[in-house]
């Protein structure tokens, strides 16, 4: 994680300038980087300035000559480097040199803020201190900067020219000074950095050859991520050694990484033969297909310089659709399938038989587990199921559930050895509370294995017991809730307010970098067209590659972007992906009244109950709602609307209670 080049700041005055550029140069050819002659004349630029710099410090500052100076620290997540680092006493300057640019522009604003904001989030020695961002286009004119210290630790962006940089670094310094202990520049430049990336990060690193941990370092998910995939792996070897058939089931909390963990078995290169994946990768979540890749194509245009068809032809088999794999192999009986491995995302969310005769105008009449296991179970000796199990998310009808699955394996094929987490076999939290049989069935293989689950959430890297507190607000607890949020969700924020711009306020506020912020409601938050957001006419799960790839992707100038702030998304766009700050809006769809929860549809003109009869649909309106309450990383908001005593449809009392009771499980409001 060294920096190329590092030394006091007083050393780096007095050695040559050519020195400095050959230590540089030597760790750049130890990273196999092409070397042009432009990039030495920037470094020789640089390091000129710096030491100008310098001098002008040492002036004002009678301790710079006991700051530190980095060049070229690297980013993983990113895969860039910074320019420059300046370790202060206390401070930690993040310097983005742009020599002789003339323009401010926001591209690399953002690159810059990405930087800061990494350093703040996986940069153990940069935890808890303040940073500063300075971006110097050396050939800029004058450009006034706010000069006060922002409640982040990352400051607001600073803008310099190679006059003002030093006065600039002085006036801050001297601002800023006495706050937080003394950097140890040594012990920083070697800091363990454990970046956690997003699944839209992870995808383009395993598609582009990269392993996973390159960009994912010493983090306790990526850990249990590791176990898993090991434990997935041997049991593939052990089907194959014995010449048996086994379904494998991975369990986690959400945001655990459980796509993550198939992409990461499917496409790992340690487990390629002659070149190929060991198997199959298929999702019933087709915002999740098409999300992933249109960001594969859009990567693969920028890395290879193709044409955007062409990459989306290449990017095709990365990750396929669930219901085409079937369409593909049903009809003929015979036809083996062209891999062993299948893994199956989101595998409780497959079709009941009913749906899928439904979808198919009667021409199929077994569940898509059933049909799976029947397209498997052709091979003469073995293969393998793995089903990635995101339990308490079934969101739609039609979706079987873990049932189907235990009632497929216990009718129709016993001959499957079952490998299962202790959470699918007894039901908590993470799997809806659900399990795979109700009792073991006699003459079916059960193994248990502790490795098949993800309990540390990567998702919200800042709170492992997000979908613990998401659980209590759920099921009514909201003491407990209330205890979770103050003593193990301190780094998460999660807000409330009864404004709309308010909430839209605070998240325009953290879309630094290029951090993604974005509003979502449930399906079923018809009422919300009053104050101007119809999920009906947002993003959903039929919304088409480029709408969705515009949301997740594109940049937040675009009014078809997530951070615009203008179109709202459903659980069904949403569901699998994910958001780095979250606005959650709150219709009465899901209120809560006489101390429990209340679960309504608006049809025509007013609401109607969802009776205990529909239990089903019950739980799908539950489980929408923990769909959105899980999808932010860092943090979330959440909107809940006043009302109004004049709309039947819109009543306070719809509202007020709901607000109250959210409250009292721990959330401050703003």
């Amino acid at each position: 994680m060294a920096a190329f080049y590092f030394d006091s700041f007083k050393n780096h005055d007095s050695t040559p300038i050519n020195d400095i550029i050959g230590s540089i140069t030597q760790e750049y050819s130890k990273h196999h980087l092409d070397l042009k002659q432009q990039q030495i004349e920037a470094w020789k630029d640089s390091i000129e300035l710096m030491k100008l710099t310098y001098k002008y410090l040492e002036r004002f500052i009678p301790d710079v000559s006991n700051w530190s100076i980095l060049y070229e620290y690297k980013i993983p997540r990113r895969a860039k480097r910074i320019d420059i680092v300046l370790l202060s006493g206390n401070l930690i300057f993040v310097v983005e040199v742009k020599n002789h640019q003339t323009i401010f522009n926001a591209h690399d604003i953002a690159q810059l803020e990405d930087y800061c904001l990494d350093l703040r989030d996986f940069h153990k020695e940069s935890k808890d201190r303040l940073i500063v961002p300075i971006l110097l286009c050396t050939d800029a004119e004058n450009r006034s900067n706010s000069l006060e210290r922002s409640e982040d630790y990352v400051q607001r962006t600073l803008f310099a020219n190679k006059e003002t940089i030093g006065y600039l670094i002085r006036e801050i310094q001297n601002l800023l000074a006495g706050h937080g202990q003394p950097i140890q520049g040594k012990s920083w430049n070697e800091s363990p950095y454990s970046p956690t990336p997003t699944i839209i990060e992870a995808a383009q690193a395993l598609y582009s050859g990269q392993n996973v941990k390159e960009i994912s370092r010493n983090h306790a998910g990526i850990d249990n991520l590791t176990k898993t995939t090991d434990a997935v792996i041997n049991a593939i070897k052990k089907a194959q050694k014995t010449k048996s058939k086994i379904i494998c089931f991975i369990t986690g909390v959400p945001g655990a990484g459980k796509t993550l963990a198939g992409l990461n078995i499917v496409h790992n290169r340690e487990f390629m033969t002659d070149q190929k994946e060991i198997g199959v990768f298929v999702s019933g979540n087709s915002p999740l297909v098409k999300v992933l890749s249109e960001a594969l194509a859009r990567d693969y245009v920028k890395r290879e310089g193709e044409s955007k068809p062409e990459a989306k032809r290449r990017v095709k088999t990365f990750i396929h659709n669930v219901h085409e794999f079937i369409d593909e192999y049903y009809d003929d009986k015979t036809k083996l399938p062209v891999d062993r491995v299948l893994i199956y995302d989101e595998a409780q969310r497959a079709w009941t038989k009913e749906q899928k005769n439904r979808k198919s105008k009667g021409l199929i009449k077994e569940s898509e587990p059933e049909i799976l296991l029947s397209i498997m179970d052709r091979f003469d000796d073995w293969s393998v199921i793995i089903g990635l199990i995101g339990g308490g998310q079934e969101i739609n009808s039609g979706e079987a559930g873990l049932r189907e699955w235990g009632k497929s394996i216990e009718e129709k094929f016993p001959n499957w050895t079952v490998y299962i987490s202790p959470e699918l076999m007894q039901g908590d939290h993470s799997t809806g509370n659900l399990t795979l049989f109700d009792t073991i069935p006699s003459g079916i293989k059960v193994v248990e294995d502790k490795d098949l689950h993800l309990n540390v959430c990567i998702r919200s890297y800042k709170a492992q017991e997000l979908s613990r507190w998401v659980g209590m607000v759920l099921d009514g607890h909201s003491d407990e809730a209330k205890l979770i949020l103050e003593n193990n969700l301190k780094e998460y924020s999660i807000y409330i307010t009864r404004n709309v711009d308010t909430a839209k306020k605070w998240l325009r506020e953290k879309a630094k970098g290029t951090r993604r912020i974005g509003i979502m409601a449930s399906s079923g938050a018809r009422r919300l067209k009053a104050y101007g957001y119809d999920p009906y006419h947002g993003l959903r799960g039929d919304s088409s590659q480029d709408e969705l790839g515009a949301w997740y992707l594109n940049p937040a100038q675009d009014v078809r972007s997530s951070n615009f702030l203008e179109i709202i998304a459903t659980e069904y766009a949403v569901q699998g992906l994910e958001l780095d700050w979250a606005g959650v809006f709150w219709d009465a769809d899901f209120r809560r009244a006489d101390g429990k929860w209340e679960y309504k549809q608006f049809k025509g003109t007013e609401w109607q109950n969802v009776s205990h009869k529909q239990w089903m649909q019950m739980q799908f309106i539950l489980n929408k709602y923990r769909v959105l309450l899980t999808r932010a990383r860092e943090g979330m908001i959440i909107w809940v609307p006043n009302g109004d005593s004049s709309d039947r449809t819109r009543l306070p009392d719809f509202y007020d209670i709901t607000f109250k009771y959210l409250t009292s499980c721990g959330i401050n409001e703003i």
